[in-house]
């Protein structure tokens, strides 16, 4: 298989390490085979639209999610790193509100794989960082939903030593109590 499976504290949420070929030239892995992906996981999802952004040290965004046109993500760094995190925002979990935070760098070449029904943020712990990732239905700005990265009834843990610059959007972001949530 090319990657590996690890379980979070959420157990809809998934980190996948790559097996990752390297000698002195460098490096190469698979970062996506469907029908692997399918095995490993259980899972048969169809990703419609692959997003890369780059960001500065210290910016953090989200926690953004859409309820309507819900997106599963499949996300990854391929240049420094990154603090990641998912928030199970589905009122009818037995996980609601609770969040899972993981590094993923251009070294660990890990993946985590955010189901629909979940806010999803980051925030850049290098210098800068590139981040991709794949999506199971399209962007769709008049859906898009925000909520509070410091927000106090999640409680995120976010990394004590960066001050997060964050965006209009983001720094408006509404609390859990008041967000719009999945059923």
């Amino acid at each position: 298989m090319p990657y590996t499976v690890i379980q979070t504290a959420i157990p809809d949420v998934l980190i996948l390490e790559p097996k990752v070929f390297g000698d002195s030239r460098g490096f190469f892995f698979e970062s996506f085979n469907a029908k692997d992906f399918a095995n490993v996981t259980g899972l048969d999802v169809d990703f419609v639209q692959d997003n890369h952004s780059k960001s500065a040290k210290g910016v953090l965004r989200g926690l953004h999610y859409q309820v309507q046109q819900a997106q599963g993500k499949l996300v990854r760094v391929t240049q420094g790193a990154v603090f990641d995190v998912a928030v199970d925002i589905r009122k009818s979990s037995p996980t609601f509100g609770n969040w899972v935070g993981y590094e993923l760098s251009d070294t660990n070449h890990r993946q985590i794989w955010i189901p629909k029904g979940f806010a999803h943020g980051f925030i850049v712990l290098s210098e800068s960082a590139d981040f991709l990732y794949k999506t199971t239905d399209y962007y769709a700005p008049q859906h898009v939903s925000c909520i509070a990265w410091n927000d106090s009834q999640i409680g995120i843990e976010w990394p004590a030593n960066i001050s997060p610059l964050l965006s209009a959007k983001d720094a408006a972001g509404l609390s859990l109590a008041t967000a719009e949530v999945f059923a």
